[in-house]
């Protein structure tokens, strides 16, 4: 089956009922204030979600509608995808939206609007592909090696995917690389078919900082929406026990995302912070046009030089958005009040249909 065709879709857009637009998204992630975010803005909103998982978004009251599947996969189902289009829905991807749906039927069979370019989703998806947007505006990373046997000090081993950073390692040998590559298999993290994926960088240390983004194709501008750093299991236990006791403890370390927290950084800093926003929304557009269209998150380090160094990034809404829901002391600058990611996307669609533009922001 071949992509989904943009004219296809820009036609069913132009069938919508402009007047009853509705925001929808599947029910994970970072959906409570995408939508929450849409009710602020006036639209109806509507939600996707799987059988079980439906209290939270009936208790905080974000979703008018929703389309309850066994599994979200079944999105994808020509039967609910009719129900979102006679909704005239909008839908906003997230990370649970592209590893749960599927990418590639993300990509060749779901006949939806979305918001963004659902093109660039794959860039992400792919290590070397996010690398090739990252190095294509000259931006920071860390070395990258391609063969385990070259390990000569401290890397980070991830597998591509959403994961949420579960599987991912420290090694500084080929011997502890191979010794844990075994234990993650044991614990059914990781198949045979990952470890001939994985990518292994320069261990960076510094500290932590997933800066969030929107690049407004309407305004052709770069805005810096909020930062967050991650609470990660088992990492973060490990480092509450002291030194002497771990060296004794037999522990397999990872860093599985288990929440996040806002944070600010220095403000000498910032200049960076849009440089690299600028530099890969440029390498986006000229790579796998239209680009980042929305939000991005560019995962970071900062060094003991005060070097932002790029170790991912996100080419959609990122978990860490989650943390400003009432918006953050950025967005506070912007705008004045509060601003949440989903909020900010909600406007862009806003401003296109009052304006124009819709073709520029949809995919």
């Amino acid at each position: 089956m071949g992509k989904v065709n943009k004219d296809e879709i820009l036609s069913i857009l132009d069938g919508y009922d402009k007047e009853n637009i509705t925001i929808a998204t599947l029910g994970s992630h970072t959906s409570l204030h995408i939508l929450n975010g849409a009710k602020e803005e006036g639209f109806k909103t509507a939600i996707v979600c799987e059988e079980g998982r439906e209290i939270p978004y009936k208790r905080f009251g974000v979703a008018d509608e929703f389309i309850m599947v066994k599994k979200f996969e079944d999105i994808v189902t020509e039967e609910n995808q009719e129900k979102l289009r006679n909704m005239n829905a909008i839908v906003v991807p997230h990370g649970s939206f592209v590893a749960y749906a599927g990418l590639e039927n993300v990509e060749d069979k779901f006949n939806v609007p979305m918001f963004g370019n659902r093109d660039i989703l794959r860039w992400e998806a792919e290590r070397d592909l996010e690398r090739k947007l990252l190095t294509g505006g000259k931006i920071r990373i860390p070395y990258k090696y391609d063969n385990p046997e070259d390990i000569d000090r401290a890397v980070m081993v991830k597998f591509p995917g959403a994961r949420g950073g579960r599987g991912y390692f420290v090694a500084s040998t080929p011997e502890e690389f191979n010794k844990k590559i075994e234990s993650m298999k044991a614990r059914g993290w990781i198949e045979d078919e990952d470890v001939a994926q994985a990518h292994i960088e320069e261990y960076v240390s510094g500290c932590n900082y997933c800066i969030h983004y929107f690049y407004s194709a309407l305004d052709d501008e770069v805005e810096l929406m909020g930062m967050d750093s991650r609470y990660e299991s088992s990492i973060d236990g490990i480092v509450r026990i002291p030194a002497k006791d771990q060296l004794e403890l037999d522990i397999s370390t990872s860093y599985v995302i288990t929440g996040n927290h806002p944070v600010v950084m220095r403000e000498s800093l910032l200049t960076q912070v849009f440089d690299i926003g600028d530099k890969l929304v440029k390498s986006a557009a000229k790579q796998i046009a239209p680009g980042m269209n929305g939000p991005f998150c560019m995962q970071t380090l900062v060094n003991d030089d005060l070097e932002v160094i790029v170790f991912e990034i996100s080419a959609r809404t990122d978990g860490g958005t989650n943390t400003f829901m009432n918006g953050s002391s950025y967005t506070y600058l912007k705008y004045g009040t509060g601003m949440s990611m989903g909020r900010r996307i909600s406007l862009e669609i806003k401003k296109a249909l009052k304006d124009g533009g819709l073709e520029k922001i949809i995919t």
